[in-house]
């Protein structure tokens, strides 16, 4: 029987090679968000399942003997649902989760919890860097008509009108706040994801800028480990 990693991050793409490794018949799940994916040494099915019943349908017919949840910190809809899933079907669920990002002396950091109080947080009249990837960037509607820089994997039209769409991923500290600088940006807007990307945070703290971080969503209930050991070590236990 098949071990299921739902295989959203790097953590869970390191999971997948270190099962595979070891010889466990493992399967990724991709949500097919990024147009070009790394390669993984197992499995790979890409996509949505189609909601509960169409998770519960594939548990059933691959089968699944286990599921680890690596998703990002902030798939707020997948790991509910296969949580939920799991546990009706007897099945054990594991959510491997990095820790969360902790501020440390020069931070100037300002928790928000949604789209909404970022726009309430952040002046006006600033000049912002938008982390949050493209497929949340449209939920910041509230900062249409402000001055807004968005990164972005696969670049493509602005999600709002008037946004300056840049094509990158996220580099170390320099080279971060070289970007900052070259775009005169004077605010950051992240959400906490955790994990070695904050160079991001890092470049903030060296120049001074604010940041409104976005809090997690709720984690489901069950057992939760923060590192790929642990989770291998979850899976091979007898």
């Amino acid at each position: 029987m098949t071990v299921l990693v739902l295989a959203g991050t790097a953590e869970g793409r390191a999971l997948v090679g270190a099962l595979a490794e070891r010889g466990v018949a493992v399967v990724a799940s991709l949500a097919g968000v990024t147009e070009r994916p790394e390669a993984l040494a197992a499995p790979v099915r890409v996509g949505g399942f189609g909601g509960a019943e169409g998770f519960r349908d594939y548990l059933r017919t691959v089968p699944v003997r286990a599921v680890v949840d690596a998703t990002h910190p902030f798939a707020a809809r997948m790991g509910p649902r296969s949580a939920a899933v799991c546990a009706e079907e007897g099945l054990p669920y594991l959510r491997l989760l990095r820790p969360a990002w902790a501020p440390g002396p020069g931070d100037d950091w300002r928790e928000v919890g949604g789209p909404e109080e970022v726009a309430d947080v952040v002046p006006e009249d600033a000049r912002i860097f938008l982390a949050v990837g493209a497929q949340r960037a449209a939920e910041f509607g509230a900062l249409a008509g402000r001055a807004v820089v968005l990164r972005v994997a696969d670049p493509g039209a602005a999600p709002v009108p008037g946004w300056r769409v840049i094509a990158g991923r996220p580099g170390d500290a320099a080279a971060e706040e070289a970007l900052f600088r070259e775009e005169g940006v004077d605010w950051l807007v992240a959400r906490n994801s955790g994990g070695t990307a904050r160079g991001k945070l890092d470049a903030a703290r060296a120049l001074g800028l604010p940041v409104a971080l976005m809090r997690r969503p709720p984690v489901p209930e069950g057992e939760r480990v923060s590192t790929v050991g642990e989770a291998v070590d979850w899976v091979l236990r007898p």
